[in-house]
């Protein structure tokens, strides 16, 4: 049976290789192995896994019951291996939320180490970044709240650091920035992104009134779904312009001094209530830009709002962590 979690909106199901291999499908034995070869199993995973029963699925329900699926552990003690498959079927180098849920899954199955830091190692297929690729993550409480801080490390900026290609440099706030121009054609207004790669790529579209921000209902409708989808998602499913691998959409609006209010289209999921990545993404955009200074950001979602620390030295960026928690739901 998959166990879904729910972290700020962001709902993954949890399954083991064994349950996975239980349903016939040909899991290869190590995660380093199934992510060389997942086209020859993640949608049949997905399928078994993240499809609703017949008769199920509420009214405006997405395709799925969920945003994705992570398959792990591999081993019995840390470091853990673990696949985050997307429902589209393809491998996310890294999420927030789903790295909060698979923690607290770990956790209730007695893994996770009461003390001290747990090596989560992320394999994936992309040839652009290292895989696996390590979170550090830690129990803690935080304002009263138990739950989980992941150090995502350091973050990098600018086009070359998501191979975006063909932007046009613009100033923004006395600051350096992209404009986009497939994101400045759909809205005049999203003409200024920072690009941040925290371990995936995202591209951070700084507006200046909060009316600027799309909503979820507006991402998937139709017309703007199927023009994000094409910036968003690699090819065959987009286009992959600018990022010939795909990157992950935000938009963001200083709303008040270390408060930042975001909206997410997520490569190979789309429009999503929250993330994890995606909103450490913004605040190091933010910080960029001059919008924030180091130390605690709050990032605001639909699903929620995720509270990150910024670690500053020498004037760089060094360091984002990301606070958050997770529910069981079925």
């Amino acid at each position: 049976m998959t166990q879904f979690y729910d972290a700020r909106g962001n709902i993954y199901g949890v399954v083991s290789p064994r349950q996975v291999r239980d349903h016939g499908i040909d899991l290869p034995p190590s995660a380093a192995l199934a992510a060389q070869r997942r086209e020859s199993w993640a949608l049949a995973a997905v399928h078994a896994f993240c499809s609703w029963s017949p008769g199920e699925a509420p009214p405006d329900a997405k395709d799925h019951r969920s945003d994705g699926l992570l398959i792990g552990p591999f081993q019995s003690e840390p470091p853990f291996d673990v696949l985050i498959v997307n429902t589209d079927g393809t491998l996310a180098e890294r999420s927030g939320n789903g790295l909060t849920i698979f923690s607290q899954a770990l956790k209730e199955h007695g893994l996770m180490p009461g003390e001290g830091d747990c090596l989560l190692q992320v394999h994936h297929d992309k040839h652009q970044g290292l895989s696996p690729l390590h979170t550090s993550v830690r129990s803690a409480e935080f304002e009263g709240v138990q739950g989980f801080w992941l150090d995502l490390g350091k973050p990098l900026f600018g086009p070359q650091a998501v191979a975006a290609q063909s932007v046009e440099r613009v100033v923004f706030n006395q600051r350096e920035v992209s404009r986009v121009a497939v994101l400045h054609g759909l809205n005049p207004a999203w003409g200024n992104s920072q690009f941040v790669n925290i371990g995936n790529p995202h591209c951070v579209t700084l507006v200046e009134g909060a009316e600027a921000l799309p909503s979820n209902a507006q991402m998937r409708a139709s017309q703007l779904s199927q023009s994000l989808t094409r910036i968003a998602y690699a090819p065959p499913a987009g286009a992959g312009v600018p990022c010939p691998a795909g990157v992950n959409l935000q938009w963001a609006w200083r709303e008040a001094e270390g408060r930042i209010v975001a909206r997410v289209f997520e490569r190979g999921e789309g429009p999503t209530a929250s993330s994890g990545t995606s909103a450490s993404a913004v605040a190091s955009a933010a910080w960029r830009v001059g919008w924030v200074q180091a130390g605690p950001v709050r990032v605001v979602m639909p699903g929620g709002t995720a509270p990150i620390l910024l670690e500053e030295e020498a004037g760089e960026l060094v360091r984002v962590r990301l606070f958050g928690t997770a529910q069981l739901v079925s």
